[in-house]
């Protein structure tokens, strides 16, 4: 694909258009970031999170995006001992979930396939479709598997990418996908803990820079830290292109949502993409993009909607 042709089809994927009135329609996204504090207990995980997916949809969030391994919670041996069937159930549920409140979700799961496990994260579409499923490429567990792609998807017409917590340290996972045509980073985290201080400004500072170096929108949903400082440290987040944070970040200890409306006409991935108009690097970005894999269909549909 040549460069006029791709920068031709990443704006194909956000098109701006004319009502009965004349006036022009920015693409938008209503979108949540869920701070959820899960346990080791799967149907105890399943019900906070469908309970936050029923508070989302009655306020007219269209993408509610959830923690690193909310479904099971964030702990190695439980990611190891989960079986495929109850990670498969515990999909369909929320999937199923999905479809009857017409809301799209992302969320953080333990993904098992081909004799390997990975630390996912799975799309669901407001059909009840699995779009996609991203898995975390750099990791700082013993337990996953590396993923082994990246990724573009659309959500309501959005043009939408994903990272996973130790991902945010390498630019280049941000800066592919942006390049293939995402305007929206969902960032799901499960960061490290109070007790390690000296981290936390380094996390809350390499997000807001993967937005702004690359002009798009960030939406942050991390964990909160526990009474006894386990856990993660909350401060999850949504970013503008500009790398400020769109209203206030969420607390330490708190199961917080945080809600905001993104007008997509506002990421115009100014930054990344003059990665493609000059300098010495663009073949090389190029050679990049063409790694990413594009998901135009999903890759399994509600029974219901495939009826």
């Amino acid at each position: 694909m040549t460069r006029l042709l791709m920068l031709s089809t990443i704006a194909a994927l956000w098109p701006i258009t004319i009502n009965a009135d004349d006036e022009i329609e920015r693409p938008r996204l209503v979108v949540a970031a869920v701070q959820m504090r899960s346990s080791r207990d799967l149907a105890s995980n399943l019900n906070i999170l469908m309970e936050h997916l029923r508070g989302c949809a009655a306020r007219g969030v269209e993408v509610a995006v959830f923690p690193e391994c909310a479904i099971t919670g964030y702990f190695d041996d439980v990611a190891r001992e989960t079986t495929t069937d109850q990670l498969q159930s515990a999909e369909r549920q929320v999937a199923d979930c999905c479809r009857e409140l017409g809301i799209a979700a992302i969320i953080g799961t333990p993904h098992r396939e081909e004799g390997k496990l990975y630390n996912s994260a799975i799309v669901i579409t407001s059909a009840g479709d699995i779009l996609e499923r991203y898995h975390k490429v750099q990791l700082a567990e013993s337990w996953p598997d590396p993923g082994d792609h990246l990724s573009v998807f659309e959500l309501d017409g959005v043009p939408c990418s994903i990272i996973i917590c130790h991902d945010e340290r390498y630019p280049e996972l941000v800066r592919l996908p942006v390049l293939a045509g995402a305007r929206v980073i969902f960032y799901l985290s499960h960061e490290s803990g109070l007790k390690a201080e000296h981290k936390i400004a380094p996390y809350r500072a390499q997000i807001q820079a993967r937005a702004v170096e690359n002009g798009v929108f960030i939406v942050h949903a991390n964990a909160p830290a526990n009474e006894d400082l386990s856990g993660s440290h909350g401060h999850s987040r949504i970013i503008g292109p500009d790398g400020n944070l769109i209203g206030p970040e969420a607390s330490i200890f708190s199961e917080d949502v945080l809600t905001a409306t993104l007008d997509i006409a506002e990421a115009g991935a100014g930054n990344a993409r003059r990665s493609l108009s000059r300098g010495v690097l663009q073949d090389w970005w190029q050679e990049g993009i063409d790694r990413v894999r594009v998901i135009r269909e999903p890759i399994e549909r509600s029974p219901v909607s495939s009826e």
